[in-house]
């Protein structure tokens, strides 16, 4: 199972999270976004970013509740709350999110 981004052909598991993190590029979070129909907005790409640089500092990609809570820290109440997050990615935010982002399915998500 693969994407096709910009004539590569990048490889991801059953479930659409990639196997090759270093594979990650802003052109395939789009095509992801697609398959996953979500538009992607400044908003959606705050939260894409976010992950990628905790995912870069801890390691890991945070479970839905510790995502919330840490952005609502770094970008303010306004996003960092359930309803705000799943209006933004509705199959759930941190496991939609992680996966454009290019990040490994977090743990604790089923």
């Amino acid at each position: 199972m693969s994407y096709e981004v910009n004539g590569v052909t990048i490889e991801h598991d059953e479930e659409g999270y990639i196997t090759n993190l270093s594979e990650w590029s802003e052109d395939l979070a789009k095509v992801i976004a697609g398959v996953e129909e979500v538009e992607m907005g400044d908003e959606h790409w705050a939260v894409v970013n976010f992950l990628r640089e905790y995912y870069e500092e801890y390691q890991i990609a945070p479970a839905v509740r510790v995502l919330i809570k840490a952005i609502k820290k770094k970008l303010g109440p306004e996003v960092g709350n359930n309803k705000y997050m799943y209006e933004l990615f509705p199959y759930g935010p941190a496991k939609q999110a992680c996966k454009i982002a290019g990040l490994p399915k977090p743990t604790g998500c089923v």
